[in-house]
């Protein structure tokens, strides 16, 4: 490797489209322009490799190898973002993004473009900024983690998706889905800040992201922004309270339904009789041991963003 040139890495997912056939001259173009700017480009599709970690151990090689740390970038859905940020913590190799997903709240959340041509500029000519990134168990999460019926959601999304096409419409109509189909409770032990709370819950939901928390309406949006952990709990179970509750959240006015609380916190711990848990974390299905801690690292990851200098 030239050490005139910047490593630059690009870990896609196939089922993104990026890389597509219909988008090859786009594609091309993007190569071109980065090869331009003096990088040198690998390019890592996800289901050509039988282990993420081992692919991400041959990524941070080659990019502690050279004086000039380039970039790794993700190119797809919050949930590949979500995969490469867990290996890029507290290294100084900062992450790109390449928004390809449904609805990319970390990177609108950072202003960086969703167009892709002008995605790769931020890429090339942006600024790293640190983010604070919250942490439940062993997993990370960029956006949110949740239990109950929002792990439902997911699975019943993305039915919606495979037959449907994936457009942002199905993440409501599979909630309404499932609100008229199933509405179990949990029964957990929510301690905030070392204060114990009995919870009976069909849903609770922990926002690391400010945009995704700000549509919501929710008044902990700041919370989240300024590295703490953002939650929020529903108390009633029966199916009428949760139709309300889904048409609130519609409206953008979760935070005036009632039986629905949220809350801000350092730390958090989730207990639960049951040993093992379905989490949703950004999008994804995840089976954790109880109990679930939840906290944040500031400042812990590194990503490039535009460069561009707003007034407080």
């Amino acid at each position: 490797m030239s050490l005139k040139l910047r490593p630059l890495s690009i870990i896609y997912n196939q089922k993104s489209g990026f890389h597509a056939a219909q988008q090859s001259e786009e594609y091309e173009q993007l190569l071109t322009y980065w090869t331009q700017h003096g990088f040198e480009i690998q390019v890592f599709e996800l289901s050509q490799h039988a282990s993420f970690d081992d692919m991400m151990s041959e990524i941070l090689v080659r990019h502690q190898q050279t004086d000039f740390r380039g970039v790794v970038v993700a190119a797809g859905g919050d949930g590949t973002l979500n995969a490469v940020a867990q290996r890029l913590m507290h290294t100084d190799i900062p992450m790109g993004i390449m928004p390809l997903g449904t609805f990319n709240y970390v990177a609108r959340a950072l202003h960086i473009p969703i167009d892709v041509v002008q995605a790769a500029e931020v890429i090339a000519t942006g600024k790293v900024h640190e983010v604070h990134v919250a942490k439940i168990n062993d997993h990370i999460y960029l956006n949110n983690a949740s239990l109950g019926l929002y792990p439902l959601f997911i699975k019943k999304r993305e039915l919606y998706n495979q037959r449907l096409g994936r457009i942002p419409l199905h993440a409501y109509t599979s909630g309404l889905d499932v609100l008229l189909r199933e509405h179990k409770s949990l029964k957990l032990s929510v301690t905030v800040d070392g204060q114990k709370y009995p919870v009976t819950t069909p849903l609770i939901f922990f926002g690391n992201n400010q945009l995704q928390l700000s549509d919501m309406k929710l008044r902990i949006a700041e919370c989240a922004a300024n590295g703490k952990l953002a939650g929020v709990v529903v108390a009633k179970s029966d199916r009428l309270s949760l139709l309300k509750m889904l048409w609130k959240l519609i409206q953008g006015k979760i935070d005036q339904a009632s039986d629905v609380y949220s809350f801000c916190a350092e730390k958090i711990e989730v207990g639960c009789k049951k040993m093992q848990l379905t989490v949703a974390i950004d999008g994804e299905l995840v089976e954790m041991q109880s109990p679930l801690k939840f906290s944040v690292e500031k400042s812990a990851l590194k990503v490039m963003v535009p460069n561009v200098t707003t007034s407080i």
